[in-house]
């Protein structure tokens, strides 16, 4: 009877083995396949990274050196050799004296990652939720997943944006970009009063501090000291600090005239019940669809509001605008610019 059983396991154990070496092998589909797949999106992946990478030195006119391009893709030299080796092949770059270039296809190539990066951040900062802290790490993935169609059908929906949110210029689909314009902050002097007009999302953790400094393409800054170890300004009438390496990542240009980042601009969460005033503007570091939101409820310069109740929890607001009672939380009428506050002679049943 055991003889019986015997043909039957010994086919049994070969259907298996069979299908284990499908399942492993199978053209396109096997695991075999999958994995040498993602094997080669890595490289591309980190091909495209050291060209936009390079393209960004070449466009800010600073040397890109091998330990400069290691550090900023997280490889060691060995594999930066190889990368750098490929890329040469490729004929995407070029040395000379130990520094690279990128040769006028490497550049078409760059130029094409950089419009999909900075679309995907634009789409992210007005079509999601998703908080500003997030927008170019997800971008960084994304970048690599559009063909040149994709990115253009995305471009069109939100309207063909000229700028990313953190004030980086797209290119256009023709690979055009405005000549680059600006100083880093870390090369201001005492007295000096400029606008930010960039700043860098690289790396993240530095982004992700500068931004809880609150600081945003828009804002202003005057200079108050400058320091070997740190640069002191004011900002929206508040002093703060950056050490240069911080400040180098913030981008600037010189504005002549009124002087009104040391004065302190003031916000519709201080707005009393009974209270009524002007709105100037929403900050530009509040983005996406709740900005949007705001301005389609009446939140627009020159629009007047009063708040008129709050909460047991005193959070939200209730606040009247163009004639409809509408709920603003503290975090949001922190984000909103007033002036000329007064009484409201309506009282709170305005």
């Amino acid at each position: 009877m055991e003889n019986y059983y015997y043909p039957i396991i010994s086919i049994s154990i070969f259907v298996l083995l069979l299908l284990f070496l499908c399942w492993l092998f199978w053209p396109q589909k096997g695991l075999w396949a999958k994995l040498k797949r993602l094997n080669t999106d890595s490289q591309r992946v980190l091909l495209e990274d050291a060209l936009k990478y390079l393209y960004d030195c070449e466009y800010k006119g600073s040397e890109c050196k091998p330990e400069n391009l290691s550090d900023n893709l997280g490889i060691s030299k060995e594999k930066l050799h190889k990368l750098l080796k490929r890329l040469q092949s490729l004929d995407l770059i070029s040395s000379a004296n130990g520094s690279y270039s990128l040769t006028e296809t490497g550049r078409s190539y760059a130029l094409r990652v950089i419009r999909m990066h900075r679309v995907w951040e634009r789409y992210l900062a007005d079509e999601t939720g998703l908080p500003h802290t997030e927008w170019h790490t997800q971008a960084d993935y994304l970048e690599h997943t559009l063909t040149g169609e994709d990115v253009e059908k995305l471009a069109a929906r939100i309207g063909n944006p000229a700028f990313d949110p953190h004030g980086d210029p797209i290119p256009s689909a023709t690979g055009e970009l405005p000549v680059h314009k600006g100083q880093p902050l870390s090369e201001l002097k005492e007295g000096d009063v400029a606008r930010i007009i960039h700043i860098e999302d690289e790396p993240v953790e530095i982004y992700q501090q500068l931004a809880a400094e609150g600081l945003y393409p828009g804002l202003q800054i005057y200079v108050l000291k400058t320091e070997k170890d740190r640069i002191i300004f004011a900002a929206d009438g508040e002093e703060r600090v950056l050490i240069p390496r911080f400040a180098e990542a913030v981008t600037v240009e010189i504005v002549v005239g009124e002087n009104v980042a040391s004065v302190k601009q003031e916000r519709l969460s201080s707005l009393k019940v009974g209270e009524k005033a002007e709105v100037v503007g929403i900050s530009l570091n509040f983005q996406g669809q709740q900005r949007r939101r705001l301005m389609d409820l009446g939140l627009v310069p020159g629009q007047r509001i009063s708040a008129i109740i709050q909460s047991a929890s005193g959070d939200p607001v209730g606040y009247r605008v163009m004639g409809t009672t509408i709920g603003i939380r503290r975090s949001q009428a922190d984000q909103i610019f007033i002036r000329n506050k007064e009484k409201d002679d309506y009282g709170s049943k305005k």
